[in-house]
């Protein structure tokens, strides 16, 4: 609670200083934004890099390679 309280008496002082016409993210900013794209980047080449293991051809069903396909057989309660 005192945290809170703190941060209300603050805030008038913080509003007199503040200039809208020359708010930047500064920065601060820019090294958020920075490892953001970061992170992206090495990201995307993480997948690229485990979508290229991937085999997309599929294997034949064992039960289906013989010839037809089975049936299956459904039972309903009589």
């Amino acid at each position: 609670m005192s945290a809170h309280l703190a941060l209300t008496q603050l805030v008038p002082f913080a509003a007199e200083e503040l200039d809208k016409n020359k708010v930047t993210p500064g920065v601060l900013g820019f090294v958020v934004f920075a490892v953001l794209a970061l992170a992206v980047w090495l990201l995307m080449k993480s997948m690229n890099r485990h979508m290229g293991k991937i085999s997309f051809e599929e294997t034949p069903d064992p039960a289906t390679a013989g010839g037809t396909p089975k049936k299956p057989t459904a039972t309903r309660g009589k």
